[in-house]
């Protein structure tokens, strides 16, 4: 019998997720795409994940349900379905949220119909467990803007979202092994440095993404890690600069975590992200065409670190004397 070799290979690595991954799997299955396959990969769940899954595999033949004996981490778990996925793209699923039925069908539809794009998200909405709305999070469209956001915040490229081509991600050897934390961020920046990849988000929100006390951005928000991504950007950074400068990556935090900066910090952190700029053009990462849409919305994102009154007195000064300062 001839192997089923789908279009897309959704990947769902699978930690104690029982009460939501039967909702996640159920959003795959009720695609408008249907050529696809859905690699589930268990990572030793000590509640009833396994069974809800089995059950939903038992249902389906496009499901390939694999259990771990042992935790290894959501990096392994990925690379470990990925080794497994006979797909030309690979989607990812995280096994808490829920995709709409339009997904695979208009990231496919975009990806063959734009064949420089190596990776592609989605904008999403934000959700309570129950999956009442509480936000919609417009990301960023255009390449330049997700890989500045990658350095600075203000989102990239959703992992729910993410669709990218197989053969890419496959030449620089997939997540990194052992990273439990961060891996999507990571990830993006070896495709940056090692191929050059290019990315773009569709404007249509096409995920759910669930907040709950379990998932793991609320713990990073709990545990008030301070600050978030610096060790992939500073593995960015340090991929453009040899090396990456302690207070470059706290200013990028700050401006990260919509902290406030002094005028001398402003004006250091601007010098920065020009520099940053200008070593993406180098490197490749930008085009030099993308350089005026960037160096526009590096002021407006300093603007939102001066304090409130002087914010308030620039916009006043704009609408009276149409400059600002």
């Amino acid at each position: 019998m001839v192997a089923f070799m789908p279009l897309v290979s959704v990947l769902m690595p699978v930690f104690n997720s029982e009460a939501f991954v039967g909702a996640a799997i159920e959003s795959i299955l009720a695609q408008t795409f249907t050529d696809f396959e859905l690699v589930i990969v268990d990572d030793a769940s000590q509640d009833g994940s396994a069974d809800v899954i089995r059950s939903y595999a038992r249902r389906d033949e496009r499901i390939r349900f694999f259990p771990l004996e042992l935790n290894v981490g959501q990096a392994d778990s990925r690379n470990q379905a990925m080794a497994l996925a006979r797909g030309k793209y690979i989607a990812a699923m995280d096994s808490d949220d829920v995709s709409l039925p339009e997904r695979l069908r208009k990231q496919v539809q975009y990806l063959e119909a734009n064949p420089h794009i190596g990776a592609l998200g989605a904008r999403f909405r934000e959700v309570d467990q129950d999956l009442k709305p509480l936000r919609d999070q417009l990301t960023p469209l255009s390449h330049p803007l997700i890989v500045l956001n990658m350095f600075i915040g203000g989102g990239f490229i959703l992992q729910s979202t993410l669709v990218t081509r197989r053969e890419i991600v496959s030449s620089i050897g997939g997540y990194e092994p052992g990273r439990r934390k961060y891996d999507d961020l990571e990830l993006h920046s070896r495709l940056l440095a090692e191929s050059r990849i290019r990315y773009a988000n569709l404007p249509d929100i096409l995920v759910l993404y669930r907040r709950h006390a379990g998932s793991v951005s609320v713990r990073a928000d709990l545990a008030k890690q301070s600050p978030p991504y610096q060790d992939p950007t500073g593995k960015m950074l340090d991929s453009l600069w040899n090396r990456a400068p302690a207070d470059t990556l706290s200013r990028f935090a700050r401006m990260y975590r919509g902290q406030k900066l002094s005028w001398p910090q402003r004006r250091l952190a601007r010098r920065d992200l020009k520099r940053l700029i200008e070593s993406m053009d180098d490197a490749g990462w930008i085009d030099a065409g993308d350089r005026p849409q960037l160096l526009t919305e590096v002021d407006r994102r300093l603007e939102q670190t001066t304090p409130r009154l002087w914010q308030m007195f620039c916009h006043w000064r704009r609408h009276h004397f149409g400059r600002s300062l």
